[in-house]
C-alpha cells in the first residue's frame, strides 16, 4: 500500500511536470505568441507597471484587465476518478499587452467550506515563468492536470498523503496568476 501511493504521487508529480512543459511548447497553437522561458529561474518579483512597455514593445497587461476562470472537467467525481482542473485567462482590455502566465504565476487552491485543502504552490518544483501576449478577448487555457484528491501542505511533499473526504463532499476550485484572481470559484462533488 505504501508503494502504491508513492507511485500514486510520483505520477501525480510527473502529470504536473507534463502540463508545465505542455503550457511552455503550446503544440498546435498556430499563431504562437509566447517568447518561452528565459534561461533563468524566476523573475524579479518586482510588480510591473501597465504602462511599461514589454521587450517584444507591447505593453505590460494590467491585473485588474485579465479575467481568470477556474476550470474543472465535471462537476462530479466518483470514487477513484480525479479531477482535470486548469484556468482560462482573457485579457478583457480593449489592446493586445504582455502578461506572465508561467508556472511561477499560476496559483490553484481547492477549499471545502472554510478549510485549506490543497493549493499548487504547496509542493511545485522547477517553476518557470512565460510572457505572453494576450490579445483582447482571445481566450487562452491552461492545460489540465489531475488533483489527485489529498491535502496538500509543504511538509507532505515527500510523503504520502491521506484522501479527502468524499461521499458527496462539496470542493471549490479557484485560481490567480501573478496579481490577478479570479473573481469567482467553481464548485464540485466527489464521491
Amino acid at each position: 500500500m505504501y508503494r502504491r501511493r508513492r507511485v500514486v504521487v510520483g505520477l501525480a508529480l510527473l502529470a504536473v511536470v507534463v502540463v508545465i512543459v505542455l503550457l511552455i511548447v503550446r503544440p498546435g497553437s498556430a499563431a504562437d505568441d509566447t517568447k518561452g522561458p528565459g534561461g533563468t529561474q524566476s523573475p524579479s518579483g518586482e510588480p510591473t507597471d501597465a504602462d511599461t512597455p514589454a521587450a517584444d514593445g507591447s505593453t505590460a497587461c494590467d491585473p485588474a484587465q485579465i479575467t481568470l476562470t477556474p476550470v474543472t472537467d465535471r462537476t462530479e467525481y466518483q470514487a477513484g476518478e480525479n479531477p482535470m482542473i486548469s484556468m482560462t485567462i482573457v485579457n478583457s482590455g480593449t489592446s493586445p499587452c504582455t502578461f506572465n502566465v508561467g508556472t511561477d504565476a499560476q496559483l490553484y487552491s481547492i477549499v471545502s467550506g472554510s478549510d485549506p485543502i490543497w493549493n499548487s504552490a504547496d509542493c511545485q518544483t522547477d517553476a518557470t515563468p512565460m510572457e505572453q501576449v494576450l490579445q483582447p478577448g482571445v481566450e487562452l487555457t491552461t492545460t489540465p492536470f489531475a488533483w489527485d484528491r489529498t491535502r496538500s501542505s509543504p511538509e507532505t511533499c515527500n510523503s504520502d498523503r491521506d484522501p479527502v473526504v468524499a461521499g458527496g463532499a462539496t470542493y471549490r476550485l479557484s485560481v490567480s496568476l501573478g496579481d490577478a484572481e479570479s473573481a469567482d470559484d467553481v464548485a464540485f462533488l466527489l464521491y
